[in-house]
């Protein structure tokens, strides 16, 4: 009875393997980096970034000929640009500069980090840093890139900055004057005059600098900047309101 009932296993086992060795092994899935970006895509058109982020990494794990792996850091860094966590945008485009400065998507990771700053702008009072650190971001796109694509407006978003950082600049220099502390206002006017010739209201700024410099009795900085505003602005009705202070 036992030898019946060990044959009996024995042929069970064998009928088992039989029917197991006919079929083919289960295939994996191919790893398809197109497929993995375009699913990639359409998450995040669906704001859900996470799970995008998740398959951006994979590509650049997995794709081993890294042909698309700088395009899936770039999406990493535009993903958290829509989901405005820009601290962390800015910091994946600074990643793909580092990994990847010779790529044709360098000259955009960059223009995309001095906008993420531009953006920040609110207005001279308090846009003033964001400004500085655009107008920076801007500077080095035009170093590191010469033959970047964005000629026709990075010039307009540079004066755009530097006149936010002039005004801010000017708002303190005109409370001070307004408050009697000449000396604090002459060093913002100054470095308005020194850093920021194209500033709106240059031509003002140089008549508040004539009129603080009179009345600390220093009249021979006066005329010098009475000077510099008539060769600059001789029409200005500031020009001839300087002109008759001193």
């Amino acid at each position: 009875m036992k030898r019946l009932y060990k044959n009996l296993i024995v042929l069970i086992v064998f009928f088992l393997l039989i029917s197991c060795g006919g079929k083919e092994p289960i295939k994996k899935e191919e790893f398809n980096p197109l497929t993995y970006l375009k699913k990639a895509d359409e998450l995040i058109n669906k704001k859900e970034y996470e799970e995008a982020r998740k398959l951006l990494v994979e590509i650049k794990n997995r794709e081993s000929a890294k042909e698309y792996a700088p395009l899936a850091q770039l999406k990493i860094a535009d993903s958290y640009l829509k989901e405005e966590e820009v601290e962390l945008a800015i910091t994946e485009y600074r990643r793909f500069i580092e990994l990847y400065p010779e790529s044709t998507y360098a000259p955009y990771a960059q223009y995309s980090i001095a906008m993420a700053y531009f953006r920040q702008i609110e207005g001279p009072e308090r846009g003033a840093g964001a400004a500085q650190k655009a107008l920076e971001e801007f500077l080095k796109l035009e170093k590191m890139y010469p033959r970047h694509p964005y000629g026709d407006i990075l010039p307009l978003r540079i004066k755009k900055c530097r006149n936010i950082i002039a005004e801010g600049e000017f708002i303190i220099g005109k409370f001070y004057y307004k408050k009697g502390s000449y000396k604090a206002a002459i060093g913002r006017f100054e470095g308005i005059v020194r850093n920021y010739s194209d500033f709106k209201n240059f031509d003002e700024t140089l008549y508040l600098l004539v009129d603080s410099y009179r009345k600390l009795n220093q009249t021979e900085k006066a005329i010098q900047y009475i000077k510099l505003l008539k060769e600059k602005f001789p029409d200005s009705q500031f020009t001839k309101r300087a002109e008759k202070l001193i």
